[in-house]
């Protein structure tokens, strides 16, 4: 592979991803370390990336400068829970059913996912979660075993991101992954921010299966970065508005729909 075509690839992935560490460039670009290592250093050197630990991120994230709040964009989690109320646990009670007693899991941060959590206490799962208010939520329940990660908190959202290899997450095994999404289309699974879209790809990585968790409102919404393919999703759960052509094309992808009925 010429150096220009590595290029291009290194800088196709990180338009998709924002980040990408090292280890997972060596491992899906045909060069020696010590060439990618050139490769990367070209690139900043032009101005097309940053070097950062671990890996490279696009110039135009900017890290913020020092004393400076660093924010996610996206509706901050105290208004995002308000929204769709019934139809977020009613998937919550349906993703929860999934679960099998003992099993490790991985819930990321939300306010559809959170609505998992007051059914699980009786399962003693292993959970890994990103979000200080799932933590919250099943601290009560003593046979439930609960991991974060290290990284940096993101107050509006309650979450912690971390990017890097070294936050924990490579060391945690998951049947599933449960996640929301901030839209869903033919073009996969969307979320608005690319922090968080590096970041939840970390943790796709350690977990057998995914299963999404939306409401049927995210079927008409965007995003700007696809965190992944709809083909990559095993199980969607959504409330039962979901339209005939939104389930038709969910179906299509290869993915198990599940549609949880909405007590109103």
């Amino acid at each position: 592979m010429h150096a220009a075509e590595r290029e291009q690839l290194i800088l196709q992935m990180l338009q998709e991803r924002g980040f990408i560490g090292f280890k997972e460039l060596d491992r899906r670009v045909d060069a020696s370390p010590a060439t990618l290592r050139r490769d990367l250093e070209r690139l900043a050197s032009e101005g097309h990336i940053v070097r950062v630990r671990g890996g490279a991120r696009l110039a135009e994230i900017e890290t913020p400068a020092e004393g400076d709040i660093q924010r996610l964009t996206g509706v901050p989690f105290h208004e995002n829970i308000g929204r769709q109320p019934q139809q977020k646990a009613a998937i919550g009670r349906a993703a929860a059913a999934l679960c099998r007693p003992g099993e490790a899991v991985i819930i990321d941060g939300g306010s559809t996912t959170l609505q998992m959590c007051p059914h699980l206490e009786p399962l003693g799962l292993q959970v890994l979660t990103n979000s200080l208010h799932i933590v919250s939520a099943l601290l009560p329940q003593p046979n439930t075993r609960i991991s974060i990660p290290g990284g940096q908190l993101f107050r509006e959202q309650n979450i912690v991101l971390g990017p890097f290899d070294e936050d924990g997450v490579s060391r945690f095994h998951a049947t599933r992954m449960f996640m929301g999404a901030q839209a869903v289309g033919r073009h996969g699974v969307m979320q608005s921010d690319v922090l968080l879209v590096q970041a939840e790809r970390r943790l796709l990585s350690q977990a057998d299966e995914i299963v999404l968790m939306v409401d049927s409102g995210k079927f008409a919404a965007s995003a700007a970065h696809v965190l992944c393919a709809l083909e990559d999703v095993a199980i969607l759960v959504t409330d039962d508005g979901l339209g005939d052509e939104a389930a038709q094309y969910v179906e299509r992808a290869g993915v198990r729909l599940i549609v949880a009925p909405v007590d109103r």
